[in-house]
């Protein structure tokens, strides 16, 4: 019996949604975790049969795409037809990956329907596999990591749109008299001075002195307590077209100082919420550079000009 036909096994007439695995192993975890969301396993494929597998599949909800373990090659070949595959058919796309091939996978699966899983556990694997099960099924109750999972992705759309409105609204042009929106504290008690036309220039020694200054933090109190990714990438991103230099997704999950699976996910709502731009290499298809949109570079050129001329530090 190969690796197929054992998982087609599994097969219950009572689950009516497809899960197809791409993996170069027997992949335990997917099994379970799709077991547990639960789906219908339709197969297990290697990498190098899956794009030939994919163009005679069927209707399949979700793709649980295993990297671990696999050749560079054979993902660079496989990856962009089994992106563009789920694209096509509306199916979330699941990738789980090590932290030494965040910018090959990176560089060829990406959209709203793709998640990334650096190294996950088993439970991170359910909640992940748990929105495609939603779609199908609303009255389905999930268990409580699934709740938890949903409820935090809310939190993380809803933090992702506050700050795309924040900078929008910095960047907004008012008048040819005001360009920028002026800004002043919660309280009241202290008054923006009004923005000249052109901001201080800011000097990517400035940007990586408050980067330095966010990581010491950390030294000295619980690690995890001031956790803001959002704001580490913006400044990374900041600092880099300061410098004019390029960054890579794997570079810029360093630069937030949160786990992987955390950091890739807050790129992809970023990017999806206008904020990041995705650059691919044109000399390597297995690396993108990320880069500011440009109303965000603006916004950020406005809001640390505007605490440079207030003799404020960058937080």
């Amino acid at each position: 019996m190969n690796g197929t036909d054992a998982w087609e096994t599994t097969r219950s007439p009572a689950k009516t949604i497809a899960a197809l695995v791409i993996a170069d192993h027997e992949a335990p975890d997917a099994a379970a975790a799709i077991g547990a969301a639960p789906a219908r396993l339709v197969a297990r494929v290697d990498w190098a049969a899956a794009p030939t597998r994919l163009e005679a599949q069927g209707p399949v909800h979700l793709i649980a795409a295993d990297c671990e373990g696999t050749d560079d090659g054979a993902l660079a070949e496989a990856l962009p037809r089994i992106n563009q595959f789920a694209r096509d058919n509306d199916a979330r796309l699941v990738a789980t990956l090590a932290s030494t091939q965040v910018d090959l996978v990176a560089a060829n699966l990406f959209g709203p329907n793709v998640e990334l899983l650096c190294a996950p556990s088993l439970a991170e694997r359910v909640a992940a596999y748990a929105p495609s099960l939603s779609q199908s099924h609303p009255d389905r109750l999930f268990d409580s990591a699934r709740e938890v999972e949903t409820t935090r992705l809310r939190r993380l759309n809803e933090e992702i749109a506050r700050i795309a409105e924040t900078l929008a609204r910095l960047s907004r042009v008012e008048g040819t008299d005001s360009p920028r929106d002026r800004v002043a504290d919660r309280g009241g008690s202290y008054t923006a001075q009004p923005p000249s036309d052109e901001p201080p220039p800011i000097s990517p020694r400035e940007v990586r002195g408050a980067i330095r200054a966010r990581r010491l933090r950390d030294q000295y109190f619980t690690v995890g307590l001031f956790e803001d990714p959002a704001w580490d990438i913006l400044l990374d991103l900041f600092a880099a077209e300061l410098e004019r230099v390029q960054v890579s997704v794997s570079s810029l999950c360093i630069a937030t100082a949160v786990a992987p699976t955390t950091a890739l996910r807050w790129i992809a709502k970023m990017t999806e919420a206008g904020l990041l731009t995705r650059v691919p290499d044109p000399f390597d298809r297995r690396r993108a550079f990320m880069e500011l949109a440009p109303s965000a570079s603006e916004a950020m050129r406005g809001y640390l000009g505007g605490l440079k001329r207030a003799g404020l530090a960058i937080l």
